[in-house]
């Protein structure tokens, strides 16, 4: 029985990953777009706390939008980065890692504590399906003045309404609606705002 979904002809590994169709992580184009992450955070990371305009230029040409007056703690993490489009006044605490192999939306006002991590990456359930070293992920979508706690999880197709608090050490594993307080492994909604 197969649990990879049907491959679309004709797409390139990068359409096929963002449209959450199983695609090949070893593509060139994949490669070289993870290695260009990889040289851009390494010089965010090791870039100086006073040098705001170059930290800005760097993370500019890493994110795939990214609204003003964002801060990000170094270290910072991603796969691509071209994928994780951010809103205004961000605020990314130490030691977030976002692997961005499906599209990551990030609003307005939204405030991580440290290590945070967003996973839109998947790997197939069946173990010889996930030895043959295809992929797949899905979107991470989080809403306007989310405030996320440290240490917490968010997985792929995961939605986070306007508002919301994710406690510290949560697990996101299903959407969370907007305006309330979840928390847990599973996060699950304790209360509304």
């Amino acid at each position: 029985m197969t649990t990879l979904p049907d491959v679309k002809l004709g797409m390139t590994e990068r359409e096929k990953m963002l449209a959450g169709q199983p695609y090949r992580p070893d593509d060139a184009e994949l490669v070289a777009a993870r290695l260009n992450a990889r040289r851009l955070t390494r010089l965010y990371n090791a870039s100086l706390e006073t040098d705001a305009d170059g930290r800005r230029k760097i993370l500019d040409d890493l994110f795939g939008s990214l609204g003003p007056k964002a801060e990000i703690e170094p270290p910072f993490r991603c796969d691509y980065g071209a994928n994780i489009h951010a809103g205004e006044r961000l605020f990314i605490n130490f030691g977030c890692v976002i692997l961005d192999c499906g599209k990551v939306t990030i609003g307005n006002q939204v405030m991580f504590g440290p290590n945070v991590q967003l996973y839109a990456a998947h790997h197939p359930l069946d173990p010889v399906e996930r030895s043959s070293g295809y992929e797949f992920g899905g979107p991470i979508t989080i809403g306007n003045r989310v405030w996320i706690g440290g240490g917490a999880i968010i997985l792929d197709n995961v939605t986070i309404g306007d508002g919301s608090i994710i406690g510290a050490g949560s697990v996101v594993t299903k959407d969370i609606p907007a305006h309330v307080v979840a928390v847990g492994n599973p996060c699950r909604v304790i209360r509304s705002l």
